[in-house]
């Protein structure tokens, strides 16, 4: 589908979004591996977590640098969340650490020891070696705020827990342990909480998510899901999940369900866990609109979407095509109704 301006367009359910694969204006001098995470501030400002020589890049709308900061700070970057006060929160998974900055990128607190894991008996960043629940933590992913301002870390590869902590870093309390069942996790990868307090968990080798009250009750799941990454959830309660799929990022040993499973893709479900929209599926994952390792997602005041790709990570080095997978996109909203 395209517009009168014969420009792509991308359409599902009641959504229309116009694809733009190279919004980001990157100097030609920088090497920016993948981008692992994006977030959006109260002025719309983009902020790109990516593993690159400038890890922290934040852009206009228009897709200009405005400016960079992060330089030597980080392991690996993998999870970024924005608070309403534009307070940055960044996961480092390999350094067992979660961090909060001004926008400008003046440090304010720090939580977990940098460079010690927590002991799960895992003895790698497979969470198949991990042996039992731990304390905060081993190889964290992603962090969420609550309306309260507490925050909820999702401690996910080399741990299998989710941990609540106060606004000044205290840690109150955690649930969690490997496993299928309800409250169980197999890479809690991904968090979000809505403006009731409840908390959705990207569970994504469980292929669901997980909802729980504040206090870690577990209340039900969605599972019309593929290998979840994260989350973000708009005014109107509508969940917006970037999912990896089955054709990339898969644990050595794995298989995907049949032939068929879909690679990753977008999927907007309204706050009862009915699906809405739909687009991507990895058949043709270096077009605009399509998706090779989907990993984080965000949501402008416009209505508008950033998905980030960690196609590095996900095996798109073994690929033909390399050149052509794009780590970054944005999704202009061009109709419907915006949360």
């Amino acid at each position: 589908m395209y517009d009168s301006q014969s420009r792509l367009l991308i359409s599902s359910g009641e959504f229309s979004y116009r694809p733009v694969a190279d919004w980001a204006k990157w100097p030609v001098d920088w090497n920016v591996e993948e981008v692992t995470a994006v977030a959006t501030d109260s002025k719309d400002r983009v902020f790109v977590f990516n593993r690159g020589d400038h890890p922290v890049a934040v852009f206009d709308t228009e897709g200009t640098l405005l400016f960079s900061w992060g330089e030597g700070l980080f392991n690996r970057p993998h999870g970024i969340w924005i608070g309403p006060d534009d307070s940055v929160y960044l996961t480092d998974d390999l350094d067992h650490t979660v961090h909060k900055f001004t926008p400008e990128g003046r440090l304010l607190l720090s939580m977990g020891t940098s460079g010690s894991p927590s002991d799960t008996g895992a003895t790698s960043i497979d969470y198949r070696t991990i042996r039992y629940a731990g304390p905060p933590f081993h190889f964290p992913t992603n962090l969420a705020l609550a309306p309260n301002g507490d925050m909820y870390i999702s401690d996910g590869y080399g741990n299998c827990r989710i941990h609540k902590f106060s606004p000044d870093g205290t840690l109150q309390f955690s649930w969690g342990e490997p496993g299928s069942g309800p409250g169980q996790f197999l890479v809690p990868h991904g968090i979000a909480v809505d403006k009731n307090g409840t908390v959705y968990v990207a569970d994504r080798e469980n292929s669901r998510l997980q909802l729980f009250s504040p206090e870690g009750k577990f209340l039900r799941e969605w599972t019309d899901i593929a290998r979840p990454c994260e989350m973000v959830i708009d005014n109107l309660g509508r969940v917006y999940v970037a999912e990896l799929g089955y054709r990339a990022g898969m644990w050595p040993g794995t298989t995907a369900p049949s032939p068929q499973s879909t690679g990753g893709r977008v999927s907007i479900f309204d706050s009862a866990g009915k699906l809405l929209a739909r687009f991507g599926g990895g058949q043709r994952p270096c077009d605009p609109g399509d998706f090779f390792a989907p990993h984080d997602i965000w949501l402008d005041s416009k209505g508008s979407l950033y998905v980030a790709e960690v196609v590095w990570s996900a095996n798109a080095r073994r690929l033909p095509e390399v050149g052509r997978y794009h780590t970054l996109q944005k999704f202009e909203r061009v109709s419907g109704a915006i949360g």
